[in-house]
């Protein structure tokens, strides 16, 4: 088994909850790739994770939960500036986000920052997410998604409050058509879908995303399942049935679920893998937190039966 070089944010999250009727904010550790490489270490794959880090106690306590978590930590690098904040409001268990400091602490990754061997050693590279908006991280992102050898998994997880208005869209857009087009694996949410291309069919949007060069797609859908398109056709699976309290990093952990079912058993992702990717999500959703939820093979086991 190999590993998976997961590259993007790592941030706090502030998430909204009630306390004795007063409104509060709770402090977790999140960031959506961050989220990845612990989901990735959790199911007991080996993660390493590239990104910056604020120079602060925040980024100390984010560094420290990678060690904590067993994610490599190597391509980490620190940077004067201080920690973002993604502050964290709901309806119902849907999580909206409003993102707090400039230069944004994710942003600073720089192609100079990469170790090619390591990228190149990799079984995974992930990339996506909003790191992709700033710069120099785009430019790292791009060095990293040219080196051959690893398959190429991408997320856009798209967040509308960066996006002020149609041109931001259509710039998105074309930038992570430009990851679409070589990737082995695209995962995204029906709600991506509908931002990018105005577009509330999974399976449509799936479809689109294929003709672009994309292997194979995953589109997300809440309690309603996933849609697995790949050149052997299309299927769409249901989600198990959970008594969700927060989904905050429910995405992520699919995306995790699939990278852990990668490493142990290569491609192509098969139903089988977007299956274990439900019950993954399922569980994080009945949990508090991003990273902090993502769940082990025992919590599997207890929850689902799944070994």
């Amino acid at each position: 088994m190999g590993y998976a070089m997961v590259m993007g944010e790592a941030l706090i999250d502030l998430l909204e909850a009630d306390l004795d009727g007063e409104r509060v904010y709770r402090q977790a550790i999140g960031g959506a790739p961050l989220n990845v490489a612990v989901g990735v270490a959790r199911l007991g794959g080996e993660a390493r994770y590239a990104g910056t880090l604020g120079d602060d106690t925040l980024g100390d306590r984010i560094a420290g939960f990678l060690r904590e978590t067993g994610v490599g930590d190597r391509g980490v690098r620190r940077v004067p500036v201080p920690t973002t904040l993604a502050v964290t409001t709901f309806e119902g268990a849907e999580p909206t986000f409003t993102f707090y400091g400039e230069p944004p602490s994710y942003s600073l990754l720089a192609p100079a920052d990469l170790d090619p061997a390591e990228v190149a050693g990799a079984a995974v590279l992930y990339a996506g997410s909003i790191c992709l908006l700033r710069r120099p991280f785009l430019d790292a992102a791009r060095a990293a998604w040219a080196v051959p050898g690893p398959l190429r998994v991408f997320d856009p997880n798209v967040r509308p409050t960066l996006l002020p208005g149609a041109a931001a869209v259509t710039a998105l857009r074309d930038l992570v058509e430009e990851f679409f087009a070589t990737a082995d694996l695209v995962k995204l949410s029906a709600a991506d879908a509908a931002t990018l291309y105005g577009e509330p069919d999974p399976a449509a949007a799936a479809a689109h995303i294929r003709s672009l060069g994309a292997a194979t797609v995953v589109v997300t859908d809440g309690a309603r399942g996933a849609h697995l398109a790949t050149a052997d056709g299309a299927v769409t699976l249901p989600a198990p049935k959970v008594g969700a309290v927060d989904a905050t990093g429910a995405g992520d952990s699919v995306m995790a679920a699939l990278i852990s079912r990668l490493l142990s058993e290569g491609g192509p992702t098969t139903p089988g893998h977007v299956d274990f990717a439900l019950s993954v999500a399922g569980l994080v959703c009945e949990r508090r937190g991003g990273a902090t939820a993502m769940p082990t093979p025992a919590d599997l086991a207890a929850r689902w039966g799944i070994r």
